[in-house]
């Protein structure tokens, strides 16, 4: 075996898991072994029962001194009792539905139980705890323990012991991708050490020496492609785009921008005039003005007799800035154009044909504009909104369509400009960081689950007011991702249980 062998040939997994692992993204042992936990279970806390705390989840070292008594409550209900104690007292154990404890667990044997306790201070209890004997610890108990994102179907065992096996046949070819002198100038461990631990640490220590191996390795190539990228920008040579006189977009404009939005268009008119293609991302909050920053670089090539593309992730968001854009640039006797999925066929056939004949100046759009029958006279500059919700392969199939145009990103995500410089390695960056005047102040609150009803009490009050309320869900449809609400189960709750006097829609 090797790290390109399918899983289906580990022990344990065979077609029918294989086709439950490929749903987690598992298809080969190396994305077996690249599969991390998401989190840890500290099995290594042994308490005497007298030390016991409600609720908490630790492991007791206890003799079983009952004889497991099995009792039939009634059709699919049995359950299984039994006392074990230690020097420092005694804790009531109880099995649903696992009535083969009562031969596994002997009178008079010491074992290690895990789980959650509950009962009183006088008389703990645990229910369904994991155990074995005192003598054979190590495989559930008095370890760390990795916590796996699962699918139905797939247990934590089922994947442990497939990583374990995995690690085993292939822990040798796991390549270590850092030079040897990076490696010794930041005290790294090896990959193998570092792939063992990060599934099956012999203690925290080693757990973390393994982490901030694979954190560094991970951000080091991605370090490395960005400045691959950056040295191909340099080879490409660009269109150098004229400046033209800016006072006349401004003067035209019915107020006045912020000193923040004209240092970004001072920007990217600097790239643009320059001979390498520009590949820049404008990045500022909700409300800052990104928008008029777009706007002024697709005025700026209009100027010069060429085309621009928005290309917009959604639907709502393409209508929202071509209607935005529209009323803007109409100032200028700027042609925009509209250009969506859902759009008729014929409607499609006239923006295609007034695109390929230079008779819009600026097309706003979603995934259609990277359709095969789209053509551009001269494209120019294209502009992506949230870049992070496109692939690369949907941004280079835009750029495709012109000759080397110039790039320019918008993005709301409040990324640290230090990190925003790394992230987007292969970008220039220009930040937008103050408001235009009159602009409300967009406050952000996070709060649990166990503010649910409070939320919805608020979304009331709010609608009550004459105002409007949007609920956004990440996912469309049941079983994109198991943990995830979505869209539309989340609808027909809301619409029917929640809020049965509103109007409730979904998009």
């Amino acid at each position: 075996m090797n790290l390109d062998t399918e899983v289906r040939y580990i022990k344990g997994v065979g077609e029918a898991r294989e086709k439950l692992m490929a749903k987690l993204g598992i298809r080969q042992l190396r994305d077996l072994v690249g599969y991390f936990p998401r989190a840890y279970e500290d099995r290594t806390q042994f308490k005497r029962i007298d030390e016991l705390v409600d609720g908490e989840t630790v492991c007791v070292r206890a003799m079983a001194v009952s004889v497991p008594k099995l009792t039939h409550i009634r059709r699919g209900l049995d359950l299984v009792k039994l006392r074990a104690v230690d020097d420092g007292g005694s804790l009531d154990i109880t099995f649903f539905n696992q009535s083969f404890i009562k031969d596994a667990i002997e009178q008079g044997e010491i074992y290690v139980f895990y789980g959650k306790v509950s009962g009183t201070l006088l008389k703990p209890a645990m229910v369904n705890p994991l155990f074995e004997k005192e003598a054979a610890t190590g495989k559930l108990t008095g370890r760390i323990m990795p916590v796996y994102s699962l699918t139905a179907g797939l247990s934590q065992k089922i994947i442990m012991n497939a990583v374990t096996q995995a690690l085993d046949k292939c822990g040798d070819e796991l390549p270590d991708v850092i030079p040897e002198r990076v490696v010794a100038q930041f005290e790294l461990c090896r990959a193998r050490f570092a792939y063992e631990n990060i599934h099956l640490p012999e203690d925290f220590k080693s757990l973390e020496t393994a982490r901030r191996r694979l954190i560094f390795e991970e951000l080091f190539i991605l370090s490395a492609a960005m400045k691959l990228m950056r040295m191909r920008r340099v080879e490409d040579t660009g269109r150098s785009i004229p400046v033209p006189d800016f006072n006349e977009f401004y003067n035209a404009l019915s107020f006045e921008p912020t000193a923040a939005q004209k240092r970004a268009v001072e920007e990217f008119t600097h790239d643009m005039n320059g001979t390498k293609p520009m590949n820049r991302l404008v990045q500022g909050d909700v409300g800052s003005g990104k928008t008029l920053v777009a706007a002024a670089a697709a005025w700026m090539v209009c100027k010069a007799g060429a085309q621009s593309a928005f290309m917009a992730p959604t639907e709502i968001l393409a209508r929202q800035h071509y209607r935005s854009l529209s009323e803007l640039l109409e100032t200028f006797n700027m042609r925009v154009g509209l250009l969506t999925g859902s759009m008729t066929a014929k409607r499609k056939r006239e923006v295609y044909g007034k695109l390929a004949l230079g008779e819009i100046d600026l097309v706003i759009g979603t995934h259609a504009l990277i359709s095969e029958g789209v053509n551009f006279l001269d494209l120019a500059l294209v502009i992506t909104d949230e870049q992070h919700r496109f692939g690369v392969n949907q941004r280079s199939l835009l750029t495709e369509k012109g000759d080397s145009p110039h790039v320019l990103v918008m993005s709301a995500t409040p990324i640290p400009r230090t990190l925003a410089l790394y992230i987007y390695g292969d970008l220039d960056v220009s930040v937008i960081d103050e408001m235009p005047p009159g602009r409300q102040e967009i406050e952000t609150f996070i709060v649990g689950e166990s503010h649910r009803k409070r939320v919805y009490e608020f979304v009331r009050k709010l609608v009550g007011e004459g105002r409007q309320v949007y609920i956004i869900c990440p996912m469309v449809e049941e079983g994109e991702e198991d943990t995830l609400k979505s869209a539309k189960e989340h609808y027909d709750m809301l619409r029917t249980q929640i809020f049965p006097e509103l109007r409730v829609e979904l998009v």
